[in-house]
């Protein structure tokens, strides 16, 4: 680490420039490393991730987690539904709800994307030594807490 770096990172605001500028940059690489025969969006990936960690619910929910608005939400998954990577049904508890889920087709999507990008991360990881690794099993819960607290 450079001495300009390590002067910044010893601020709050300082940690936090170089906390985003790292995993902006690490998140643009894992996309970068999605098969490219694969013909849907990030955004419709992350769509197909909420499902898989949710299961069911409603194109409002989707929306308000996927911070877009229910119209951008409706547009995504009429083309993921007519592709047949998602489903659609009625609650049973209240025929007026439409509830969203995955249809095994966006299953295996999914997870065969997730596959090659956490397979590209673990030769990544490989390179490093196991102090490094085992500090990045520490911080990891920490990057996940950041990202999903309000």
């Amino acid at each position: 680490m450079t001495p300009t770096v390590q002067s910044a990172a010893r601020t709050d605001s300082g940690l936090a420039s170089e906390l985003r500028l790292g995993v902006v940059r690490l998140a643009r690489r894992l996309r970068s490393e999605r098969d490219p025969a694969n013909p849907l969006s990030v955004a419709q990936i992350s769509v197909l991730g909420v499902l898989r960690r949710s299961g069911e619910i409603t194109l409002g929910e989707l929306a308000a987690h996927e911070r877009v608005q229910p119209p951008s939400m409706t547009r995504t998954v009429n083309a993921l539904v007519a592709d047949g990577y998602v489903v659609r049904r009625s609650s049973e508890n209240d025929g007026r709800l439409v509830l969203l889920d995955l249809s095994d087709k966006g299953r295996q999507t999914l997870l065969a994307d997730r596959k090659r990008r956490d397979a590209w991360l673990a030769r990544r990881l490989a390179d490093l030594n196991p102090e490094e690794r085992d500090l990045l099993r520490q911080v990891a819960p920490l990057i996940e807490r950041l990202a999903t607290t309000e």
